[in-house]
């Protein structure tokens, strides 16, 4: 793979001579000044991975959609307020990271990246979700800690494929009981929210092996928790609880670690 790496550099523009590499299949240009980009960007259509982490950022120019052999973006920490419509057009996108942005609304176009397997939004100021998230039936991982989301939509099943996602330090007071559908879930962080109660339905979540539940308002757990027979480790610490009777007992006899 072509590559061409011009991060660290304090470029407040793009290089002349970049555009002479059309061909290029690997662009890094992380780690810059630039505030703004030229419409350009859409010509490298060879580009598989683009890194334009940690610059300045107050946009992104619309033909990156034209990218269509794009597999990975890194768009985090500038100071983007909004993402264009036209990356719902990188059908070939496997990883997705616009983190540490001043975004707040989540792109409802989310749905349209089929082939995602990774996405990093956390850091963002996000509210809410979009029901369009959960097509995306392939991801792997989902990072959203440090937002201001208080809800979860019930599409949120529709992750199939999820096996880690990472939702510490949110204002969540509750969850759906759709999450139960996440059946492939390994790792769940739920640490610093506001819940005060776990639906019954986190039963379904058959093969997940590690729950953060510290810092919430939790006073109890279903008994259905008792049921993950593969859980390994569970964190209750800074919770008010009053009592783990039924669970308790049936996770620890089977040498789940529990924190209380």
């Amino acid at each position: 793979m072509k590559k061409i790496d011009l991060g660290r550099r304090e470029l407040i523009e793009v290089p002349e001579d970049l555009w002479k590499e059309i061909d290029v299949e690997g662009l890094y240009l992380h780690e810059n000044l630039f505030t703004t980009l030229p419409d350009r960007f859409g010509d490298f259509q060879r580009l598989r991975v683009l890194d334009l982490g940690h610059c300045r950022l107050i946009e992104v120019p619309w033909s990156l959609g034209r990218l269509e052999k794009l597999e990975f973006l890194y768009l985090c920490d500038n100071k983007l307020g909004s993402l264009p419509a036209s990356l719902k057009d990188l059908s070939g996108l496997i990883y997705l990271n616009f983190s540490d942005n001043p975004l707040n609304a989540f792109p409802d176009w989310i749905g349209h990246l089929k082939n995602l397997v990774e996405l990093r939004a956390y850091n963002a100021g996000l509210v809410s979700l979009p029901e369009s998230i959960g097509e995306l039936s392939g991801l792997k991982e989902l990072h959203l800690q440090g937002n201001k989301l208080m809800a979860l939509p019930a599409s949120i099943e529709g992750l199939v494929s999820l096996k880690k996602m990472n939702l510490e330090g949110n204002p969540l007071t509750a969850l759906p009981d759709s999450i139960g559908k996440l059946e492939e879930l390994k790792e769940l962080n739920l640490r610093n929210n506001h819940l005060d109660f776990v639906p019954e339905s986190i039963a379904g979540m058959c093969r997940l092996e590690f729950l953060d539940l510290r810092a919430n308002h939790l006073t109890f757990l279903p008994d259905e928790v008792g049921q993950l027979q593969n859980l390994e480790k569970l964190d209750l610490r800074w919770n008010p609880l009053v009592s783990t009777e039924g669970w308790l007992k049936k996770l620890t006899e089977r040498g789940c670690t529990v924190y209380l």
